[in-house]
């Protein structure tokens, strides 16, 4: 018998069929660059469900609108079918009477949101900065805030009446109180400790509004914004509706009374659109302003 050397292993000889040996754990595992791609296809699904799931649902609303009136479910002379509603909002656009209308009306908009602006930032910043002065004004704010700012239509109508002033007064009027709610709260939220590290630091009163209060009321001032952009939209157009100013409102109310319905729906999905792209427009400014925020961070992955 022959004796093996010292330290040899031993062979193993394999079994004919016997499955091969199991990969280790660490070739197994996905490296770095399967991560990525896992990600970056989880990422494209995401981004392509943010814009399919929205039109699926504009294309379904849109069908229905089409078969209501065809199949007889409601009266097309009240509901015309969507296909008449686009065709009469195509002739508009092609004759050219749609964009005065539309420029009246994002006038009235941008007057009474920039107004509304210039008076509740700088006046929500100084009493959410003030205790005295945010309790002795809190009753008062509180008082006129819920006054409907269509119940102001007869007082507008004697003052200023029923032109671009009148639009500008409501629309600044009911834009003003979003925007001034959300700063002064926004300044009161503001993290005691940030404000002392602040003034241990010796920092002045002026840069720790600009470096301290604002970024943290931020937020608060972005989404006050977005809530009275809407409100000021909706105003504007009211106004036209019912005392009559130029605009879009007024166009929807002649053709009301023309017998027009398919116009007046087309001039109904135009006002949609618009307040529509004004939301998409300032999401993108508040993306952008908020890039550092964690609210965008987590929308971002």
């Amino acid at each position: 018998m022959t004796r093996s050397s010292q330290g040899a292993q031993p062979v193993v000889a394999e079994a004919p069929g016997s499955p091969a040996p199991a990969a280790s754990a660490d070739a197994a595992a996905p490296g770095p660059a399967g991560s990525r791609s896992d990600d970056a296809a989880r990422a494209g699904r995401r981004r392509t469900s943010d814009w399919a799931l929205p039109l699926l649902g504009v294309a379904l609303a849109v069908a229905v609108f089409e078969l209501a009136p065809r199949l007889g479910l409601v009266d097309r002379r009240f509901l015309p079918p969507a296909s008449e509603m686009f065709r009469a909002l195509g002739s508009r656009v092609a004759d050219g009477t749609l964009w005065q209308p539309i420029g009246q009306t994002l006038q009235g908009w941008s007057l009474g949101l920039g107004t509304a602006l210039v008076i509740a930032l700088p006046l929500g910043i100084l009493i959410g900065s003030v205790f005295l002065l945010f309790m002795s004004t809190r009753t008062i704010v509180e008082f006129l805030r819920p006054i409907p700012s269509v119940a102001l239509i007869p007082l507008t109508a004697l003052v200023f009446g029923a032109g671009l002033e009148g639009k500008w007064f409501l629309a600044s009027f009911a834009a003003t109180w979003p925007i001034l709610l959300q700063t002064l709260y926004g300044v009161r939220d503001v993290d005691p400790t940030a404000m002392e590290t602040a003034r241990s630091f010796g920092i002045p009163p002026l840069q720790r509004l600009r470096r301290v209060v604002l970024p943290s009321a931020l937020p608060y001032v972005v989404t006050g914004v977005r809530i009275s952009s809407a409100v000021a939209l909706i105003l504007s157009v009211t106004v036209e509706l019912v005392l009559g100013a130029p605009g879009l409102g007024q166009e929807i109310n002649v053709a009301r009374q023309s017998g027009a319905v398919d116009t007046m729906y087309a001039l109904i999905i135009v006002t949609g659109l618009i307040g529509w792209v004004l939301n998409i427009a300032l999401s993108a400014v508040e993306r952008r302003l908020l890039h550092w925020h964690a609210s965008q961070r987590e929308r971002n992955r």
